[in-house]
């Protein structure tokens, strides 16, 4: 999982710098870039509590935290990502995190990627998919159940993973996207 995560970062990073750093060369001298990528990234950093009585899950491919980030003048991206096990449900997981997740605005419960329930979007704009309406999970895959809060170019998710009957494995996420132009 997270080499899929760092697979697909990282040539979407490399597409948006190619496509920023001609024009940025060509009109302004004050050219800024930087990057981090590190395997520690916290609740309380991504801004969301510890799901209580659980512990980092990490499994034999992936540590259990990340956070990347890649900034080149006014283009931002960053992603921090810290992934749980608990013996509870899914349901007592998620009961507990829309609570937490109410402070960023209104929860969207997605579900394959789909919305679940009357809210489709927010009132900021917030959906299940990706901006371009495709499908954009936490893990890279279209089976999690999800919950987001926040707004299109800044918000969190915590995606639960319910197909292990004896425990439940969640990640929280908190992901930061450029703002597009043309106001999509």
């Amino acid at each position: 999982m997270r080499r899929l995560i760092l697979t697909v970062i990282t040539a979407i990073v490399l597409m948006v710098a190619i496509k920023l750093a001609v024009p940025c060369f060509a009109q302004n001298s004050d050219f800024n870039l930087s990057m981090h990528a590190n395997s520690h990234a916290t609740a309380k950093d991504i801004g969301l509590p510890v799901y209580p009585g659980s512990s980092p899950f990490k499994d034999k491919d992936s540590d259990s935290s990340a956070d990347l980030g890649f900034a080149m003048n006014s283009f931002l991206f960053n992603l921090q990502v810290a992934r749980f096990v608990t013996t509870d449900s899914q349901y007592r997981v998620m009961s507990f995190y829309r609570k937490a997740l109410a402070k960023y605005g209104e929860v969207l419960e997605c579900n394959h990627g789909t919305p679940v329930g009357s809210l489709t979007v927010t009132k900021s704009g917030l959906r299940c998919g990706d901006h371009n309406g495709g499908q954009m999970t936490a893990n890279g895959s279209d089976g999690d159940y999800e919950l987001r809060a926040g707004r299109p170019e800044r918000f969190r998710i915590v995606a639960v993973d319910s197909t292990d009957s004896e425990k439940t494995k969640f990640g929280l996420v908190a992901l930061v996207v450029p703002k597009e132009e043309d106001g999509k």
